[in-house]
């Protein structure tokens, strides 16, 4: 018995979010949007295929930046309705050029950068 996309539970958009961590590190670098057909499209590929709800089109990660996001598991939550994809990623996730999207922290009332961008 396969897998199948439309077992999952998107939202009212017929979207859910997907996370991507790092292989062998664990570091969460991003999260973005899929469809079914985006997780179709990733599984069959194995590059991390997300819908942008901006331009409502689908977009390999990396396929205009070189920062490829190679598929190595796919894993469902337990409701269904989200997704983490561990991931090779290649340079950095963040159109920001930064590793991960996730650079900024709170601390004690304040933002705090916590990553550079990375030099090219």
């Amino acid at each position: 018995m396969g897998f199948d996309p439309a077992t999952l539970v998107y939202d009212d958009r017929g979207l859910l979010p997907c996370i991507a961590q790092a292989e062998g590190t664990g570091e969460v670098l991003m999260l973005a949007w899929m469809n079914a057909e985006a997780v179709a499209r990733t599984l069959a590929m194995g590059r991390v295929t997300y819908w942008s709800r901006s331009r409502q089109d689908f977009w390999i990660k990396g396929e205009t930046s070189g920062h490829v996001q190679e598929l190595v598991e796919l894993r469902l939550d337990c409701d269904r309705d989200c997704l983490l994809a561990v991931v090779r990623q290649a340079g950095p996730a963040c159109h920001t050029n930064r590793r991960s999207c996730f650079y900024t922290a709170v601390r004690e009332g304040r933002e705090i950068e916590l990553l550079a961008p990375v030099s090219p």
